[in-house]
């Protein structure tokens, strides 16, 4: 059994185009500003709360994200982020790069700090079926936690493993610190704090079978 486990959020779909994209139709001209400080609260709100759904996340962390920025929330916009999350984009290259791992004879899986109805939705709009799902209700935690991956361990007993992955705090570190085969899709152009946490490292998802391969 060949795996390939992907985070959903930010590495298959444009996370800060949904998230960016969502604050503005609540507060037109302030979508940019917003993303910045919803991403400076949304892991703390997931370490106070490892049990919370992810929406009620989401909808703490753009709260607070309002409340540092002088942005006027309406308590019922609240919500706006888990309401057009099934819409985000998926980036352009994931349809053929996970056809090509398909075709190799590796199984796909999400690893998701999603809710399991909101990633229901999400696959949807993925061109690619995957094998297996694990989200924050799944595991009981939200990553970097290492509860998802454990899981997906225990339940799928992969003989070869690779996480792929946008997020280096969220994925590459715990992926690190278990011992995981990893590849990095560096989207933001991020400088790694250890470079040997991330030892093969990639723009985006072009030519990722080869990645794997030889990770």
């Amino acid at each position: 059994m060949r795996w390939v486990t992907f985070d959903c959020f930010g590495t298959l779909v444009d996370w800060r185009h949904g998230i960016s994209t969502s604050a503005e139709l609540i507060a037109p001209g302030q979508g940019a500003r917003l993303l910045e400080a919803y991403n400076r609260h949304e892991h703390a709100v997931e370490a106070e709360s490892p049990g919370s759904r992810y929406r009620d996340v989401m909808a703490e962390a753009l709260r607070r994200a309002c409340a540092e920025e002088g942005v006027r929330l309406n308590p019922d916009d609240a919500g706006v982020l888990a309401a057009t999350l099934p819409y985000w984009p998926v980036f352009a290259e994931v349809g053929g790069e996970l056809s090509a791992l398909r075709e190799a004879g590796w199984r796909l899986a999400l690893l998701t700090n999603c809710d399991r109805d909101l990633v229901a939705e999400t696959r949807r709009r993925l061109p690619v079926p995957f094998d297996a799902v694990v989200t924050a209700e799944d595991a009981g935690a939200y990553k970097p936690a290492h509860d998802h991956f454990e899981l997906f361990r225990n339940t799928y007993e992969p003989e070869t493993w690779v996480h792929v992955a946008q997020s280096y705090f969220h994925d590459m570190e715990p992926a690190h610190q278990l011992g995981l085969a990893r590849v990095w899709i560096n989207r933001l152009g991020d400088l790694p704090s250890d470079r040997t946490v991330v030892p093969h490292i990639q723009p985006d998802l072009h030519n990722l079978l080869a990645a794997v391969e030889t990770a």
